[in-house]
């Protein structure tokens, strides 16, 4: 049996991905997640449209005093627009001035858009295809042909999507890049139509490109791979327009863990989480817990039946080792649970309580109540943590929020503007008792739970200063029974961090405020917990 050709990886994040609704990567964004998908092992880097503005022109004379270590950096532009004078197209100069070794040019392959969106002629098209090609591949410079909207255009007029094709082909385009750009082909359509290309075009090497429109970004690029194509194009976390690009993060582990096609080392696929997770922190968007092989629930159990077999073989319940993507195994506690996932989640914490069955089945039992009203501990293990702890005789709390007043006040502002809004102000005073001693303590906010965290940190630095360390880093309200209108229950979530780690704590009530001091006096004693050497003076 014949060895399968190498398939190549192309990353269009740093230009497609960018063009998705909430992105706005800066320069030094850019270089940082060129570099990081080098490292990742991707092949190809797609750096912008040098052409197109002064970020995407910056960034390429950066990577030019940064170049990367293994990838090839890759500018993207159009063909010549119609009837201008190749050598003088202003596109055509910006991208050979990017200087970089890869030069990836988009050009209609539909003659429907040929018509509606460039409002020219068909022939006119191809010249334009065939003298760009020509033009960069005579600066030797390595050319990708982007086919945009190949499938589309296959389906309508295939003839000419094919002659789209050969013409770059025939000006000297090393990759003929086939592309979904609606993201509305079906699998086996965009079978059917490689299978035409590979027959009209054996000997050229062949990409895809794919959109998501229809959920089917990833599972059409490994089909094209088994079609025969060689270069995958996708973004890491699936970022771009509309419903996104395919997902190169999943695209690389498929590839190299259920296809065979080995694509980047063991070493570089171990990082595979953690890039996601850098990536999608310089977007300032939140990696989806869903995302398979790197999002935070891909390898979570929640079932107790679950559990209990995984503790026997792993394999009962995930498909894939996750330390091998770099992620790791999560047992969830909730009323779902069983005793099993309440001892595997201590373990997982670190925590030795060497707890009886009853015990045990207290502690399930009281996860489950606190569930009911409203708690929940998937997305707040320090509360879990501190609700294990406070089953045993000997923890004693570190404090006591005995009591605490807010006051909101509205100020209002006669400056003779009628645009100004009215000031608002908080001020919270908590009582809260360490041992013996009682310390009340007021402080101002720009709301109530920022008064009432401000008052807390106050009157606990006093008997504890290392508390002044701590700063809550996220604050989330989630509505329980919208129904409830006004009366609805709440969750509040809290994350935490003293610089150096990360917790997460929950409080739930029918009042936000009372939720708010629930879920910042667990943060508060699960940071003391986990700090024994400061007690108090």
């Amino acid at each position: 049996m014949a060895e399968s050709p190498p398939v190549v990886l192309y990353d269009t994040l740093l230009r497609d991905g960018s063009q998705m609704e909430g992105i706005a990567f800066s320069l030094d964004d850019k270089v940082a997640i060129a570099h990081r998908l080098d490292a990742l092992g991707v092949h190809y880097v797609e750096g912008g449209f040098p052409g197109s503005n002064e970020k995407d022109k910056a960034f390429f004379e950066r990577m030019q005093e940064r170049p990367l270590a293994h990838a090839k950096l890759v500018a993207f532009g159009g063909t010549r627009k119609p009837g201008s004078d190749t050598a003088s197209d202003f596109n055509m100069q910006a991208l050979l001035g990017a200087e970089t070794p890869v030069v990836t040019l988009v050009g209609k392959a539909s003659a429907y858009q040929v018509r509606v969106a460039l409002g020219t002629s068909q022939e006119e098209n191809l010249s334009m295809i065939r003298e760009s090609v020509s033009h960069i591949r005579a600066q030797d410079r390595e050319v990708h042909f982007d086919a945009e909207h190949f499938f589309d255009g296959f389906r309508e007029d295939a003839d000419y999507a094919l002659q789209a094709l050969r013409t770059a082909a025939r000006a000297g385009a090393q990759y003929l890049v086939l592309c979904d750009t609606n993201g509305g082909a079906m699998t086996t359509d965009l079978r059917r139509a490689i299978a035409a290309v590979r027959a009209a075009l054996p000997d050229v090497a062949l990409g895809i490109h794919c959109h998501d429109d229809c959920g089917l970004a990833v599972g059409n690029s490994l089909a094209a791979v088994e079609a025969g194509v060689t270069q995958v194009q996708g973004c890491v976390n699936g970022y771009g327009e509309r419903c996104g690009n395919a997902n190169l993060s999943t695209v690389v582990a498929n590839l190299q863990l259920k296809m065979d096609r080995r694509v980047v080392s063991d070493t570089q696929l171990a990082e595979l989480t953690n890039t996601s997770l850098f990536v999608a922190e310089l977007a300032n968007l939140p990696l989806n817990g869903q995302a398979p092989y790197v999002g935070a629930s891909a390898f979570a159990h929640k079932a107790g039946y679950h559990v209990a077999a995984i503790v026997k073989d792993p394999d009962t319940y995930q498909h894939i080792d996750p330390d091998v993507v770099g992620n790791g195994r999560r047992i969830l506690v909730s009323e779902l649970s069983g005793q099993r996932n309440i001892s595997v989640k201590l373990a997982e914490r670190g925590l030795d309580l060497p707890l009886s069955k009853e015990e045990n089945r207290a502690l399930l039992d009281r996860v489950k109540q606190m569930e009911s009203r409203g708690f929940q501990y998937e997305g707040a293990e320090a509360s879990f943590e501190l609700l294990a702890l406070r089953l045993r005789a000997d923890y004693q709390p570190p404090f006591d929020l005995e009591d605490f007043l807010i006051v909101n006040r509205r100020r209002h502002q006669d400056d003779g503007d009628p645009t100004t809004h009215s000031d608002m102000q908080a001020e919270a005073m908590t009582k809260i008792a360490v041992g013996e001693e009682i310390f009340q303590t007021a402080a101002d906010g720009n709301g109530p739970v920022s008064a009432m965290d401000a008052s807390i940190r106050r009157g606990l630095t006093q008997p504890y200063p290392a508390i002044a360390t701590v700063h809550l880093r996220d604050y989330k309200v989630r509505i329980l029974d919208s129904a409830g209108g006004a009366e609805a229950g709440v969750r509040v979530l809290i994350e935490s961090s003293d610089g150096e780690h990360i917790w997460h704590t929950v409080g739930s009530s029918t009042d936000v405020i009372e939720a708010s001091w629930i879920a910042l006096s667990d943060a508060y004693e699960y940071f003391l917990y986990k700090q024994p050497q400061w007690s108090a003076e």
